[in-house]
């Protein structure tokens, strides 16, 4: 009976072993793309010429906002940021939803700050929340092989 239980439980953890290692095996952007609620964030991260920075190494942490972030800007927003005479201001406005290394939501405090990509600081608030520069943090900690994505309701732009 042991011998069956001992055995019964090698091959479950033998079997399991693989599924849990592929669990944070995908990058950043192939995350997003997976989520299926960043269509908006991968067209514009394809249209700067993101992608390959922000599958490589890292650690990163993005600030995603969805799609009805993105749909909630003025009409014809995201339709002229994706225009290429436009490619720098739209690399500013990605980049600066992007911070170097991976910050998970236990490592926040309220009225921090954190220098993005971009070159500007964000500043996060814990109370009642968590929100970056006012957009709320609507889930957290979603971890990828180079780094985490946290989501937000809004698109935050540099000053």
């Amino acid at each position: 009976m042991f011998r069956r239980t001992y055995l019964a439980l090698t091959t479950a953890a033998l079997m399991a072993g693989p599924a849990f290692a592929d669990m944070h095996s995908k990058d950043i952007v192939d995350t997003a793309v997976e989520a299926g609620s960043f269509t908006t964030l991968v067209a514009a991260v394809e249209a700067a010429g993101l992608v390959d920075t922000l599958k490589g190494g890292g650690p990163f942490t993005v600030f995603a906002p969805t799609d009805e972030a993105f749909a909630a800007l003025p009409e014809g927003t995201v339709e002229d940021l994706l225009l290429p005479e436009n490619i720098d201001q739209l690399t500013a406005i990605l980049t600066y939803h992007v911070v170097p290394g991976a910050v998970m939501s236990g490592d926040l405090s309220d009225g921090m700050t954190a220098t993005t990509v971009q070159g500007s600081d964000i500043t996060i608030m814990t109370e009642g929340g968590v929100t970056i520069n006012g957009a709320n943090v609507v889930t957290a900690d979603i971890k990828a092989s180079n780094g985490v994505i946290h989501v937000i309701d809004a698109v935050i732009l540099p000053e």
